[in-house]
């Protein structure tokens, strides 16, 4: 059986997503919580493997169950009154893995369902939406929301701000806004990328793409802090994005104001097509 989780963290004091020997992860804490209620070594597939410090609300993963971890599962002693179905079952684990990782955790399983055939949940996913959230000037600190906002010394243009995100949407090659990796494309299709504050002033980003390449959002939003800042000009950006180099006028902004918001896949019959699809083109790559 493979199981589709959504997931919810605080990435504040993880490392990341991806297991790292001696630190503490997501991930490790995750397939931990799973052994501990299932058995065994399970293994989680992520949509997007977020870096240490970055949040998210809308995180998918999946896991495939082995023969004695489909049958505990389904095996579990119902409550009194109550015969529970295998899609019962499937969707308890989700609260189980919480209960064991515990009240007021910094990670939580929101929803647990069987996957429909076909699903990956990295490969069958089309687009990943993150939400950046900036406090400056004009809003002031917050200590409360220190954790997932990041703050800026100076008052920001936000009007300008979205005309120089909006400018960079579409498929280009975002070598200049990525931190390189061997072999690995920085061609990207930016599918939405705007500013807007909220009721408090607080900035906030939504960046949409196919996939993003290693601190993508990040240096965008860098690159959008700089002409709100007034240093550059919607039309910097985009002859920084095709000149495809790194330079020293676009900051990587911290990780707390990045928050992974959702994950976008197909409809159910195109999910396995979508996979092939995917592998076949990372292969390439």
């Amino acid at each position: 059986m493979r199981i589709r989780l959504d997931i919810a963290y605080d990435g504040t004091h993880f490392r990341g997503w991806a297991r790292q020997p001696g630190l503490r992860t997501i991930q490790e804490t995750l397939e931990s919580a799973l052994g501990r209620v299932l058995g065994g070594d399970p293994r989680l597939v992520v949509a997007g493997r977020t870096d240490a410090g970055v949040h998210a609300s809308g995180q998918v993963a999946h896991v495939d169950l082995d023969d004695a971890q489909d049958a505990r599962l389904l095996a579990r002693r119902p409550r009194a009154g109550h015969t529970p179905g295998p899609e019962d079952r499937v969707t308890a684990l989700a609260a189980r893995m919480t209960g064991v990782v515990g009240a007021y955790s910094d990670v939580a399983v929101t929803r647990s369902v069987e996957a429909a055939p076909g699903f990956d949940a990295r490969f069958s996913a089309v687009w990943r939406r993150y939400e950046y959230r900036i406090a400056d000037t004009v809003t002031g600190y917050d200590p409360l929301e220190r954790h997932r906002t990041t703050s800026v010394r100076a008052s920001l243009d936000h009007e300008a701000m979205d005309a120089a995100a909006r400018a960079l949407v579409g498929l280009h090659d975002f070598a200049a806004y990525c931190k390189p990796r061997e072999e690995a494309t920085t061609i990207r299709t930016l599918l939405e990328f705007d500013w807007h504050r909220d009721a408090a002033g607080v900035l906030f980003a939504n960046v949409k793409a196919d996939a993003f390449c290693h601190s993508m959002v990040r240096a965008l939003v860098g690159a959008c802090v700089a002409v709100g800042e007034g240093r550059l000009d919607a039309e910097d950006v985009v002859d920084i994005r095709d000149a495809r180099d790194r330079v020293p006028d676009v900051k990587v902004l911290a990780a707390r104001g990045l928050t992974l918001t959702e994950v976008g896949y197909p409809a159910d019959e195109l999910l396995a097509q979508r996979a092939e699809q995917t592998r076949a083109r990372r292969d390439r790559e």
